[in-house]
């Protein structure tokens, strides 16, 4: 056992944080030792600076960054992505494909995967699966997908390739008779959200009753919440079982409905970033599942003005919610580790510093800069 120990930080526990103590892990088993008093003499020591000591991010919903997109099907292209987010904070990851032609899609589940393994000891995030966003959606709600490509809900497909996608988006009303969310529900344990769906409140009721467990980027691209119909956003947010998504740029939904979902959905609450390639890069133009998208500033549009994805980072989405409520920094941290890590059946290892887990930790400044990242028991980024 080879120790580490991070002194002089606010270390965030899953339900406090904690000062005056050291976080202590393994750098050869690359796990969690735990929360400690004392070192030992001639200790090995991190200083932390008074920042916060944190679990490494993880974003279970990303297209792109820095120029490239997963549907790209570039492994050189993940790689970029999985160092540069690591920048950011997060230490695990889903990149996430969009509704395009179903022989792209298997590429980049191919290329994914042929990824997965190498992705566990590489200097950058750790690639958990994929993020199916689509093709099984409804036209009216495609937002920036491309109706062309749209398919009808299929089970089958999924499951052949379960050993890779961890969670599908799709529209529980063009599933007739749910038979597609019953059959996952069932025969898999890919986590199955509803997005880019014009259900009304009963139908997803409904879903959520037979197998949908996830909302895709709550209140974007699904049914409105209204008085006499409550729709997708009124389901999801009624359905204790439903964890939801929420893109916390201040711009895709008002910054005033981080605390009143917090409060409605606790720790069923998931930030992500829905980041297209455009993150990380100048304004202009890209392109996104083959249409061109424009960036400028923190938004990203189509031509006709449609919202297309984001370029937010997660540790910005952090600071974020942090900057909008009264929320304990502790449960907002939850939203970008522990919480998506549970939504995706990873929380054995992942999301919290507790002893056993993996020793993804970030050293992060009041403002949520990254100082550090640390992955496994090793540093795969430094400020």
């Amino acid at each position: 056992m080879a120790l580490t120990y991070i002194i002089n930080g606010k270390i965030v526990l899953p339900d406090a944080v904690v000062c005056g103590k050291a976080l202590a892990f393994d750098s050869e088993s690359g796990t969690i030792f735990g929360v400690v008093d004392e070192l030992p003499a001639n200790a090995a020591t991190i200083d932390a600076g008074g920042n916060y000591v944190a679990p490494g991010l993880v974003d279970i919903h990303i297209h792109g960054y820095l120029g490239d997109d997963t549907c790209d099907a570039n492994p050189e292209g993940i790689r970029k992505m999985a160092y540069g987010v690591a920048k950011n904070g997060v230490t695990a990851f889903l990149p996430t494909t969009m509704t395009v032609a179903k022989d792209e899609i298997v590429a980049a589940l191919d290329n994914v995967r042929s990824l997965k393994e190498e992705s566990k000891t590489w200097d950058g995030a750790e690639i958990l699966g994929i993020h199916a966003e689509g093709p099984f959606i409804n036209p009216s709600k495609k937002g920036a997908q491309a109706e062309e490509n749209i398919l009808a809900p299929d089970a089958d497909f999924i499951i052949e390739h379960s050993d890779i996608i961890k969670l599908v988006t799709l529209a529980p009303e063009m599933d007739k008779d749910h038979k597609c969310i019953k059959k996952l529900a069932a025969e898999s344990d890919v986590l199955v959200s509803m997005g880019h769906t014009d259900a009304t409140f009963e139908e997803a009721m409904s879903a959520a009753k037979d197998g949908v467990n996830h909302a895709t980027h709550l209140f974007n691209a699904m049914s409105a919440l209204a008085h006499r119909n409550p729709g997708v956003v009124g389901a999801a947010l009624a359905s204790e079982n439903v964890s939801v998504e929420v893109i916390a740029d201040t711009f895709h939904i008002n910054p005033g409905l981080y605390s009143i979902i917090a409060k409605v959905k606790g720790d069923k609450m998931v930030l992500i970033t829905d980041c297209t390639r455009a993150g990380g890069m100048e304004d202009g133009e890209y392109d996104l599942g083959g249409q061109p998208i424009f960036l400028k500033g923190i938004e990203c549009r189509l031509a006709d003005g449609t919202i297309a994805g984001s370029v937010l980072k997660l540790n910005s989405a952090v600071k974020n919610v942090l900057d909008y409520t009264d929320l304990p920094v502790h449960e907002v941290f939850n939203m970008a580790s522990l919480n998506p890590a549970t939504a995706i059946h990873c929380a054995d290892r992942l999301g919290s510093l507790e002893a056993g887990k993996d020793a993804n930790i970030i050293i992060a400044d009041a403002n949520i800069n990254i100082i550090r990242t640390i992955k496994k028991g090793q540093t795969i980024y430094e400020a």
